[in-house]
């Protein structure tokens, strides 16, 4: 079964793509194996969910799957079974920053 990824406008835009991205992955389905499979997949990509120098997610970018925020958690964590087998996105969200 293919990982289902939901991302935001502004990099559903940047990738060029209109809904959900699919991609078939090797266990264990991780938050770093799906980034690295959407920027080898859109290059346009690159640098904006994680940072080029450190490897680490952007500050105001989250990731969620299952109703939690996976966020924190390493981005080697493998990810839930559910998202594993298609049956839940792995979302990734640009938080909002305002004050």
């Amino acid at each position: 079964m293919s990982v289902r990824i939901i991302l935001p406008a502004h990099l559903r835009t940047l990738a060029g793509v209109s809904g959900e991205v699919t991609f078939d992955l090797p266990d264990p389905v991780t938050a770093r194996a799906i980034v690295d499979a959407l920027e080898a997949r859109f290059p346009a990509l690159r640098g904006t969910v994680r940072d080029h120098t450190t490897g680490r997610r952007r500050p105001l970018v989250r990731f969620f799957a299952c109703e939690q925020d996976l966020s924190h958690e390493p981005l080697d964590a493998p990810l839930p079974e559910s998202v594993v087998r298609g049956a839940e996105p792995f979302m990734i969200v640009g938080s909002m920053a305002g004050g």
